[in-house]
């Protein structure tokens, strides 16, 4: 008898977790599911922040995936040491490691337009639009190939 094939999962962390890592969880979830993929996605914050952001959220509207019912959340210890993949986005957070941990640690550096003086929604546009292409190329690495 052969086991089933475990579910991959992800935990996507940036410092407040109201908008990049949740804008990640959102698109990963939205691709997951349209590419009928099986993933456990989750998002958590270095030092959460107390809303999501406004902004981040409806970009992610337009694009069908939704984070408007999410909240910001504290990195739980347990989900940090059990989860396949960990995903940092942006320099200001960090992850140290805790005991047992399994995952391998990434760290993503979306564009950031505002250093170039694009803001409010079209740079939420263009960091959406960068996180998408990373979820995207995630995503193929937990898509079964066929053999």
């Amino acid at each position: 008898m052969t086991s089933p094939q475990s579910v991959p999962s992800v935990l996507f962390v940036c410092v407040k977790n109201g908008g990049k890592s949740q804008m990640a969880a959102a698109l990963l979830r939205h691709h997951a599911a349209q590419g009928g993929v099986p993933v456990e996605i989750h998002s958590a914050g270095t030092h959460p922040g107390a809303t999501i952001n406004h902004l981040a959220a409806e970009v992610i509207a337009e694009v069908g995936a939704d984070m408007s019912s999410e909240t910001p959340k504290a990195i739980d210890p347990a989900l940090l040491a059990r989860v396949d993949r960990i995903v940092v986005l942006g320099e200001e957070a960090t992850i140290d490691p805790v005991e047992h941990m399994t995952g391998t640690i990434d760290t993503w550096l979306p564009d950031e337009p505002s250093h170039r003086g694009i803001d409010g929604i079209e740079r939420m546009r263009l960091v959406r639009d960068d996180i998408d292409a990373r979820v995207r190329g995630l995503l193929t690495e937990f898509t079964p190939t066929e053999s």
